[in-house]
């Protein structure tokens, strides 16, 4: 698992598709943007926790 840390404004890409921005961080949240294409899904991780 790669952990990096990241300010509002920045971002990562990942395999030059997907692109996950920090958009707001405040003390114990953070917002992100994530912009992919359609084919590929993005699930919130306690949707899949509950099956």
């Amino acid at each position: 698992m790669l952990v990096v840390g990241r300010k509002p404004g920045q971002y990562i890409v990942i395999n030059e598709k997907i692109i996950i921005k920090v958009i707001k961080s405040e003390e114990g949240h953070l917002r992100l943007a994530i912009e992919a294409p359609k084919d590929i899904p993005i699930v919130r991780g306690e949707l899949l926790d509950q099956e």
